[in-house]
């Protein structure tokens, strides 16, 4: 698309947004449900779509991309009104017949930048928050999933209001011609790299944004660790997708005896589940293109440490098999970037006081493993590292958690969302104080017109050290009724402190 293109669609979305219409509770609620109809109607052309950019197994497509988006969905429109609800401060008995409240906004006119990865997951369940929150959204899904990136240009128009929600697409250089436009917020999924273009961007017209960016993600293995249930749970994570998820365990710290045990268990579970030929196991999909095989066929290649399973190549078929590396040091090639494919590096540690100080060295990750029966283990880990979540004794279900906010920190993202932190993420949280012209309100505060006087500074001093304790959590007929004998009592302390 061209510059004025882009600049059109903006323009469409802000003149939607300015109509109203999408500030309605019963019109995001119908949108929403359109959004559901949108994906039950059309699943097996999504599944399709996915196939085709990946080759995805149709339960990794419908549980982790299509489930999840029906959940949210669902969520959203159940809890719809009560997350659109004014936040009411408690009633103040200094300041009875005032009121204070939190209002959501929506901010206008949201960017959703989509990632490759999880192509519908990744663009739709952040669209959705933006429109649950009353926001017009441009969606841009990623050029890298061309065949996801089209069927859902060719979708939402059919089946959401055309000007309040649009879909755009383009190139690298086209993504940057369209952030030049002015939006209202940013939503961006990506590597750091793209977060740190995308946020530059974004400061040129001060537009705040929510970065959810990924990192190495440790996982941490103790000597008490139930190695037959860490080791499945640790594979399945790391080679769902072919390793492709942004909070696959990116590598393991353990001991030198708790990585013999967790080898063993690995070629059992991995034999068990697969066979003896991976590449021809329908179960495992592809890397995403031929630059990204040829990049991590590079890290095998250039990498110090002992391959110790799988290691094989394929460029043709974008095929790398899940491989796991021992000896790896903590200068390695394995360890400098996100490695984002299906090769696990293990790095031995003594002690983890040694893995926490391994971890800490580096950017903080937007997910941290540990796996121990030991809790005390598992709680020095949390305790004393940072991360954007943690999942302890599994992987990745954290993500996926009703109720747990999904986000990273620092190098691995900014914001987070899912469900109420989705709308929250998307909404403008406004103060509003609302003031009675009553005696007893401009008693309260009329000790702040000049003069000035030492009896003032006292009063003033009383209030506002007091205030918080005069808070109530009670209907408006008994407060008022509270205010009339506090009235008296206000006035009486307002002439005795300025005597």
């Amino acid at each position: 698309m061209s510059a004025k293109q882009f600049e059109g669609v903006v323009n469409k979305a802000r003149n939607a947004f300015n109509s109203g219409k999408t500030r309605s509770l019963d019109f995001r609620i119908e949108q929403l449900k359109n959004f559901q109809r949108m994906i039950a109607e059309c699943s097996e052309d999504i599944l399709d779509a996915l196939a085709k950019e990946m080759k995805k197994s149709k339960l990794e497509a419908t549980l982790y991309e299509l489930e999840i988006i029906t959940n949210e969905l669902n969520a959203l429109i159940k809890d719809m009104k009560s997350l659109a609800e004014d936040e009411k401060l408690p009633v103040n008995l200094l300041a009875a017949l005032d009121s204070a409240y939190i209002r959501k906004q929506p901010y206008g006119v949201v960017l959703v930048l989509g990632a490759w990865n999880y192509p519908f997951l990744l663009s739709l369940q952040p669209m959705a928050g933006a429109m649950a929150a009353g926001n017009a959204v441009i969606l841009k899904p990623s050029e890298m999933a061309p065949h996801s990136a089209k069927l859902m240009a060719e979708l939402i128009p059919k089946y959401l209001h055309p000007e309040c929600y649009q879909v755009v697409q383009g190139n690298v250089d086209e993504t940057k011609q369209l952030l030049t436009n002015k939006f209202d917020y940013i939503f961006c999924t990506g590597s750091t790299n793209v977060g740190r273009s995308v946020m530059l961007q974004a400061a040129n017209t001060l537009t705040p944004v929510t970065l959810e960016l990924g990192g190495k993600s440790p996982c941490y293995i103790d000597e008490s660790a139930d190695f037959a249930l860490a080791a499945k749970r640790i594979l399945w994570g790391k080679y769902m997708n072919l390793g492709q998820t942004c909070i696959a365990p990116d590598y393991v710290l353990c001991s030198k005896e708790a990585e013999k045990i967790f080898l063993s268990v690995a070629n059992e579970v991995m034999k068990e589940w697969y066979g003896d030929d991976l590449q021809g196991h329908q179960d495992i999909p592809r890397i995403i293109n031929e630059r990204h095989c040829l990049r991590l066929k590079a890290l095998m290649d250039r990498t110090k440490g002992k391959i110790v399973y799988g290691g094989k190549v394929d460029v043709k078929d974008l095929w790398i098999e899940p491989t796991i590396v021992v000896n790896v040091l903590a200068n390695d090639e394995l360890m400098k970037d996100e490695i984002f494919g299906p090769i696990l590096p293990i790095v031995s540690v003594k002690s983890v006081d040694e893995a926490i100080k391994f971890i800490n060295a580096k950017p903080r990750p937007l997910a941290l493993y540990s796996f121990a029966k030991n809790e005390k283990i598992n709680d020095k880990i949390v305790r004393e590292t940072i991360s954007g979540g943690v999942c302890i004794n599994d992987v990745l279900w954290h993500m996926a958690w009703k109720g747990l906010p999904f986000g990273g920190v620092n190098d691995s993202g900014i914001g987070n969302y899912h469900g109420k932190y989705s709308f929250d993420t998307f909404s403008h949280h406004r103060s509003i104080l609302n003031r009675s012209f009553s005696m007893l309100s401009e008693k309260l505060g009329e000790a702040r017109y000049p003069p000035y006087t030492a009896g003032k500074m006292r009063f003033f001093h009383m209030v506002l050290t007091y205030f918080d304790l005069f808070d109530v959590k009670c209907n408006r007929f008994w407060t008022h009724s509270f205010a009339v004998l506090f009235g008296a009592l206000i006035v009486a302390l307002y002439f005795n402190y300025l005597k």
